[in-house]
């Protein structure tokens, strides 16, 4: 078995990043190096309150790359918003995008890039490789630990249409450069704390036990949970405790690194139906679903669910049975979960068992389910959203 798992061809790729205290300050930089003359700056509405963008604009401008500021963006970005971005960007001249920001900000300024270089909407891009001429440059300033937009392949945006997230997925979309500077996310509140905290998490495990994975995207999956595992409470608990937020930022790089490679499984799929439809939060759609959609997979990979559990505190003797050491991988996790304050169930959101079968259904449709360890029914999609409609005992 590990002379073919060796063997089993596999490709990695992620781009330039520069990990550290310090690093925003390399923005102008990093432009420069990259030719950049006029950029526009893609970033989350209500960072300049913390002065972030402030200081990207001012690096970029000692560096002699002149700016334009984009903020007209949503938490899940729409595809109205993408095209006005777009707009922007030509309106301005520019020849470069700076993301700063988390996922939305991230994945919202790959989308301009790709309908500025394509003069094409951006639904148009949906699915797997469709995207024919690159980006401009792109510099990625992550804001919050969890996404790993900054080393993905990935752009998730809505269509405000038909009420629904669309997955884009071309290698094409991963960013030239990335500048992850801990300092940045010490001004997340506690609930956004462990909200991309569990979206990390969910990334590495779902990347771990993807019918894509391979050696070196269990090498990053592994040690992101491990972790987040020792870090995440230490961060929620001491928000100014710079060694626990660059930890979990450096775990959200790794489970990055590995989701873009190994992609992801029925988490997502399920959490992007919730969002497109009910402008949900990602990250708290992904945490509550987690332990649910771990217990309907569990049988297709025991013994990848039993070394995460294991990564998480989990205590497993390898020849209890299967379903013993799978209700402590459960319980192991279902514990993480309660200890940074995440127990809601779906319920709790706003949404009624009436929608089930809907969301179900584009759930079905995400590409997220291509590498799930099992494949799902509709009704079995059905079964785990009413699992997880109620809170944790």
């Amino acid at each position: 078995m590990p002379g073919r798992l060796l063997l089993s061809m596999r490709k990695f790729v992620a781009p330039e990043f520069v990990f550290g205290r310090g690093a925003l300050r390399l923005a102008g930089r990093q432009a420069a190096g990259l030719g950049v003359r006029r950029a526009l700056l893609v970033a989350d509405p209500g960072l300049s309150l913390f002065g972030w963008p402030q200081m990207v604009e001012q690096s970029l401008a000692e560096a002699g790359v002149a700016t334009e500021r984009f903020e007209a963006l949503s938490s899940n970005p729409r595809d109205y918003e993408v095209m006005d971005g777009a707009a922007a960007f030509a309106d301005c001249v520019c020849d470069a995008i700076v993301a700063v920001g988390g996922g939305s900000a991230m994945d919202c300024a790959k989308a301009i890039g790709i309908v500025s270089a394509n003069k094409r909407h951006i639904l148009s891009f949906e699915g797997v490789d469709n995207i024919e001429r690159p980006g401009p440059p792109l510099l990625c300033v992550p804001t919050t630990a969890g996404t790993g937009a900054e080393v993905s392949q990935f752009a998730i945006i809505t269509d405000t249409t038909r009420q629904r997230k669309v997955v884009i997925a071309s290698k094409t979309l991963i960013p030239d450069a990335a500048l992850i500077d801990p300092d940045v996310t010490v001004t997340m509140p506690p609930d956004l704390t462990a909200h991309t905290g569990l979206d990390a998490l969910t990334h590495a495990v779902e990347a771990y036990v993807s019918n894509a994975q391979g050696p070196v995207t269990d090498l990053f999956a592994l040690e992101a949970v491990r972790l987040i595992a020792a870090n995440l409470p230490r961060a929620i608990a001491e928000p100014a405790d710079i060694e626990a937020r660059g930890a979990m930022l450096l775990a959200s790089l790794y489970a990055g690194m590995a989701f873009s490679n190994a992609i992801l499984g029925a988490v997502h799929a399920m959490a992007h139906s919730l969002g497109g439809l009910l402008d949900l939060p990602h990250g708290l759609c992904n945490a509550i679903l987690l332990d649910h959609v771990v217990a309907y997979n569990y049988d297709a990979a025991p013994s990848r669910f039993d070394t995460l559990g294991r990564c998480l505190g989990a205590t497993l003797d390898a020849d209890a049975p299967a379903d013993v050491r799978k209700t402590a991988v459960i319980e192991t996790l279902q514990a993480f979960k309660r200890s940074v304050g995440v127990n809601q169930g779906l319920l709790e959101l706003g949404l009624t068992r009436e929608v089930f079968g809907d969301l179900a259904r584009r759930a079905l449709d995400d590409p997220c389910l291509l590498t799930n360890p099992k494949k799902p029914s509709q009704a079995d999609l059905e079964a785990i959203y009413e699992s997880a409609s109620q809170p944790l005992a």
